[in-house]
C-alpha cells in the first residue's frame, strides 16, 4: 500500500505542476501551498483564491468523474473545500471547474451516492 501511495502522491505533485505552470502565465504569483492544505492545492494572490487539483484517469472509460464528499464517516474534498475552482485530469486533458457548478450539476442531476473503499485507502468514502 505505501508503494501506491508514494506513487499516487508523486503523480498528484505533477498534476499540479502542470496546472500551477498553466496558470502562472496569467497570475505569476500563484503557488503551490506545500504540506497538507485541506483548503486547496494551488493559491492565486492575485485573485485571492484556491484552485484544488484533482485526478480520475477512470473518467475517460466510464464518462463519470467521481467526486468525493466524505471519508471514514467525515465530509471531505467537495464537501469541505474553500477552493473556488477544481481541475480535473480525466487522463487526456485538464477540465477546470467551478465548485459551484460541480454542486448545481450533482444537484440539478439527482445523481447517486456512492460509497466505497478506493484502491489503496483503508476506510470507505461516498462520492
Amino acid at each position: 500500500m505505501e508503494e501506491t501511495f508514494e506513487r499516487d502522491l508523486a503523480e498528484g505533485k505533477r498534476h499540479e505542476n502542470i496546472v500551477l505552470n498553466a496558470i502562472k502565465l496569467r497570475y505569476p504569483k500563484a503557488h503551490i501551498i506545500d504540506g497538507y492544505c485541506k483548503e486547496w492545492d494551488i493559491y492565486i494572490p492575485e485573485l485571492e483564491l484556491g484552485v484544488e487539483v484533482k485526478s480520475d484517469q477512470k473518467s475517460k472509460y466510464t464518462g463519470n468523474i467521481v467526486i468525493e464528499i466524505e471519508f471514514n464517516g467525515k465530509p471531505s474534498a467537495l464537501s469541505t473545500t474553500k477552493s473556488k475552482y477544481w481541475v480535473i485530469y480525466d487522463g487526456i486533458r485538464y477540465n477546470f471547474f467551478e465548485v459551484s457548478a460541480i454542486w448545481d450539476c450533482i444537484n440539478s442531476n439527482d445523481l447517486k451516492v456512492a460509497e466505497f473503499t478506493g484502491k489503496g485507502d483503508t476506510k470507505p468514502k461516498k462520492a
